[in-house]
């Protein structure tokens, strides 16, 4: 890409995402301001009015993924259908997001659990577990979810469903195809918030 080809209001976009593909192929070690100008085709000190150093761009890259992330489970949470048809498709956007974007989603967790961590970055880390928690708390008024906790059977149901895609990144599932053992987690974690338990 040459320079001039970003109108200075989307240079900050643009950063962001070649720093994504950068994590993607190289790690978060592989991302430098310095190289991404040089890839973007602007001078070494542009990125810097963007961001003030290396961690205000993994910050940034963190708060991004945590809203992309976030969207996605508010749309699947808030669809039409039973509080289990939406858990599912909760459930099966979670395994998309973290398979697609893993170095990404692994980013985003380390960021949210560094001491220095922004409040920002923090309140965004918590909502994918409160919008669970929330359609949790929906099914137990319905009589459709199990007594509990929300936000632990949240908790619970991440974990699981967070396992399997690490899993299946690590091509550790054999040879069940990962649409199929998602699926089955899904009817295993729904088996398990029915009601009557």
């Amino acid at each position: 890409m040459t320079e001039g080809t970003y109108h200075h209001g989307n240079l900050r976009a643009a950063l962001l995402e070649r720093a994504e593909a950068v994590l993607a192929e190289s790690g978060v070690d592989g991302l430098s301001l310095r190289a991404l100008a040089r890839d973007l085709g602007v001078s070494h000190a542009a990125p810097s009015r963007h961001f003030r150093d290396r961690q205000a761009l993994l910050d940034a890259l963190a708060v991004s993924g945590f809203t992309r992330l976030n969207e996605l489970l508010r749309t699947a949470a808030q669809a039409p259908g039973s509080v289990s048809a939406r858990l599912a498709g909760l459930g099966r956007a979670y395994v998309d997001f973290a398979v697609t974007h893993a170095a990404l989603l692994n980013l985003m967790f380390t960021a949210k659990h560094c001491d220095d961590s922004t409040p920002e970055l923090r309140e965004l880390g918590h909502r994918s577990l409160d919008t669970t928690a929330e359609l949790i708390a929906q099914g137990q008024r319905e009589g459709s979810v199990r007594a509990g906790d929300p936000a632990r059977l949240a908790q619970v149901a991440f974990s699981t469903l967070h396992g399997l895609a690490t899993l299946a990144l690590g091509s550790l599932l054999d040879d069940t195809p990962l649409p199929e053992a998602t699926e089955l987690a899904i009817d295993v974690l729904l088996t398990g918030l029915g009601p009557g338990r």
